[in-house]
């Protein structure tokens, strides 16, 4: 597209189902390397990547060249294939409906780039639920309590 200038850099976050504790430490490497790559043959660019046992959190530049929805679908699609593929849980892995995606200016990106890269030190101060709320409310997202990442009954 010619003459077509952006800065889109979006926070993506997503969690697994009921929140349990399914990304091991001995793979959550390859998932990254996997999920960059789905990222990068879809025309973007990860800025970095992180996730607790429960979730994941991504900081991408995004071009205009698709809708976030459809990336986040290929994103969660193309992951959890190659999660099951791999037998990397007992069950056949998935994730959780719905994400968050957040948006920032390029002068708070070092600062995003730094909560993303100490999640662990994050979630000592905080839960996923206390974190993800925070999040809507900062970016005044109207929610409704029972869509917020509750366990699945």
């Amino acid at each position: 597209m010619a003459n077509t200038y952006t800065q889109i850099h979006l926070q993506l976050v997503f969690a697994v189902p009921n929140r349990n504790s399914l990304i091991k430490n001995q793979w959550k490497d390859e998932l990254f390397q996997y999920i960059t790559g789905t990222i990068q043959n879809h025309g973007h660019k990860l800025i970095i990547i992180n996730s607790m046992p429960d979730h994941i959190h991504l900081l991408i530049g995004m071009r205009p060249i698709e809708s976030l929805s459809h990336l986040v679908q290929h994103i969660k699609q193309d992951s959890s294939k190659w999660i099951n593929s791999n037998r990397l849980v007992d069950s056949k892995f998935k994730w959780q409906e719905g994400y968050g995606g957040f948006s920032y200016a390029k002068s708070q990106i070092p600062a995003v780039i730094n909560y993303i890269k100490n999640q662990e030190i994050q979630h000592k101060r905080k839960s996923f639920i206390e974190e993800y709320k925070e999040f809507l409310e900062k970016f005044e997202l109207a929610f409704d309590e029972r869509y917020i990442f509750k366990r699945v009954l």
